[in-house]
């Protein structure tokens, strides 16, 4: 049987355990006003039967108010959290035994009389206990405002209803402030147990959360990559197998080299796309603007360079301008009908300090993928927007005056060191 029940606490997961540590724990606080509030009185009464009939009875339904705490305060948790309905029928039922309860406490009291002391006090605490696990439900079910709101109505209501009984202010006050603390004391036991375990589910769900979203981190970043590299790829084997085409109708023997070419791209493209699935993949900003370089020219474009010749980039600053250099390089090649002429300046601000990479081509009458001016086309540029964002940095794209297109690239001058 034990090696059962280990068995299943075991399989358990850490946070069930720990709710269940928690929830187990509170189930126990009232049996301690029973065994500690409760039970002396059976010792203090005297020998008349009346005495010891309202002392049973009064610890018979402190025996019920501990057993029907473990389902009450379990689903007053549960509503606590936000997991389940006010469990109302439990929590009336559990409001009756105490006043049963308090009523008979209330009669030993005035049965015994004031003469022994002991008995008195004795009699008094268990007033106070026997209210603790009511007191401890309530104040899951409802907010804080509202339990204190009503446990001071109803201390003042047993100042008023217990004066008239016993002609007595200090004894009623007494009693008054005996049922504060015992409101009081259940709010402190239960109302912390319940903030617990809310900031430990919560906790639990942001870790999941968190985990979900790394997750889904990791593959906007595999398709980005490959989008990135199988792009431009792809585009210049399209050009170049076309290019290959045109050269064996005319049967020149340049078409086997442009396949040769296109060969080697291809199994450069299976290497990049094994370096993106391992996440190891950068992009180097000279090898993208001299792969750039060579193949417009070999589309028979003018690509010219212009930049700050020895600036000191990190390497994420250079890795992304990298892919700025490839994802311009792919629209070009894609996009552009009729192009010419091709420039990528990179210069700093000092009035921004700002560095400032631009990228120009001609042949475009309209916006890639007809987006309008000044928009982030397409999901290439999207992925770079994403890569400089981190950086402090900004993309814009559109169509410039006397028919070029411009990418447009802004970094401050901390990200790009130097």
């Amino acid at each position: 049987m034990i090696e059962k029940l280990r068995a299943m606490w075991r399989r358990r997961g850490q946070m069930a355990m720990v709710d269940a540590y928690f929830r187990s724990s509170l189930y126990l606080l009232p049996w301690l006003p029973v065994l500690m509030g409760v039970a002396p009185v059976m010792s203090q009464t005297g020998g008349s039967p009346l005495a010891v009939t309202l002392a049973g009875v009064a610890m018979g339904l402190n025996l019920a108010q501990g057993a029907l705490a473990v389902p009450l305060l379990n689903r007053a948790l549960n509503r606590y959290l936000e997991r389940g309905a006010t469990p109302r029928t439990l929590l009336f039922v559990s409001g009756v035994l105490a006043l049963v309860a308090e009523i008979a406490l209330w009669t030993l009291l005035t049965v015994e009389g004031a003469a022994d002391k002991d008995s008195v006090s004795a009699v008094a605490l268990a007033i106070g206990a026997t209210l603790t696990p009511f007191f401890m439900a309530h104040s899951l079910v409802v907010s804080k405002r509202k339990f204190l709101a009503a446990l001071a109505g109803s201390a003042a209501a047993s100042m008023a209803l217990l004066f008239p009984l016993t002609g007595s202010w200090l004894g009623s006050l007494g009693m008054a402030c005996l049922l504060l603390f015992a409101g009081i004391w259940s709010f402190v036991l239960a109302r912390p147990t319940g903030w617990l375990l809310g900031v430990i589910w919560k906790l639990d769900a942001a870790r999941g959360t968190e985990t979900r979203l790394a997750v889904a981190e990791e593959r906007l970043r595999f398709g980005r990559d490959l989008h990135d590299v199988m792009g431009r790829n792809l585009a210049v084997i399209a050009l170049k197998s076309e290019l290959a085409v045109q050269l064996a109708r005319r049967e020149r023997p340049e078409a086997v080299e442009q396949m040769v070419e296109v060969q080697r791209i291809a199994q450069e493209s299976q290497r990049e796309v094994r370096e993106v699935v391992r996440g190891y993949r950068k992009a180097d900003l000279q090898a993208e603007l001299a792969g750039a370089r060579s193949i417009l020219r070999a589309a028979g474009v003018d690509c010219r360079i212009e930049g700050e010749e020895g600036a000191q980039l990190p390497p994420e600053v250079e890795s992304a301008l990298g892919w700025v250099v490839r994802e311009g390089t792919t629209n070009v090649l894609r996009h552009a009908v009729e192009v010419r002429r091709c420039a990528v300046r990179t210069r700093i601000d000092p009035h921004r300090s700002v560095l400032v990479m631009t990228m120009e081509n001609d042949g475009v009458t309209s916006p890639p993928d007809g987006s309008a001016a000044g928009s982030l086309p397409g999901s290439g540029l999207k992925g770079l927007r994403e890569r400089l964002s981190p950086l402090g940095g900004s993309l814009t794209s559109g169509p410039v005056p006397n028919g070029f297109f411009r990418l447009t690239v802004e970094l401050p001058v901390g990200a790009a060191g130097g």
